[in-house]
């Protein structure tokens, strides 16, 4: 479920099997690589559908010491498929998790969708603020004194990268009869620039 296409993009890829389970590919690089402030992009072009749930996203290395959300986590881009011209940033933290993130959303203009073309999703990250980018607009800017009261800023640690295809799930909904597969998020690069 994820492989190279032989035109230089990495391809992750949904499928529903003969016996109507969904199989795809969650890649991260827990124990291969971590940043710790800086800018992290990548130039996506993402799937489509009803249930289908494309994201770019950064969780704490010390996940299994301390659990999730305590770790923290960085959602550079989440798409639902019943949205195809919307993307989401968002931090999750202990007290502002789940249903509850500080979270925005970026759409494009004129009925587009994500799906159509390659877009580069990033986040631009240093010790107080981390800020969210669509094709080099910024959209989004989170500070500490954004958090909800007596909850914590969590990212002042490294983090690792995840990219992956989820289908189904209670936000994007179950994939219907609209929704063909299989369905594919190419990855034409993905950049760090790690802060010194």
């Amino acid at each position: 479920n994820s492989f190279h296409d032989g035109k230089g993009h990495l391809v992750i890829r949904a499928v529903r099997s003969s016996d109507g389970k969904y199989i795809s590919a969650r890649l991260k690089t827990l124990g291969k690589f971590s940043v710790k402030y800086g800018k992290v992009k990548a130039r996506l072009r993402v799937p489509y559908g009803q249930g289908i749930w494309p994201a770019f996203w950064m969780l704490g290395v010390d996940i299994e010491k301390v659990d999730w959300p305590n770790c923290g986590e960085i959602d550079v881009m989440e798409n639902i498929g019943k949205e195809p011209g919307i993307v989401h940033g968002s931090l999750h933290g202990p007290g502002y998790s789940g249903n509850t993130p500080l979270t925005a959303q970026y759409a494009l203009k004129g009925g587009a969708r994500f799906a159509d073309d390659f877009h580069v999703f990033g986040v631009e990250w240093e010790p107080k603020r981390i800020r969210f980018f669509v094709d080099g607009d910024e959209y989004y800017r989170v500070t500490p004194n954004m958090l909800p009261a007596g909850t914590k800023w969590v990212y002042d640690h490294p983090f690792f990268l995840l990219l992956n295809v989820a289908v189904g799930g209670d936000w994007p909904g179950s994939p219907d009869t609209t929704t063909t597969f299989p369905q594919e998020m190419l990855v034409d690069w993905v950049r760090v620039w790690e802060r010194p």
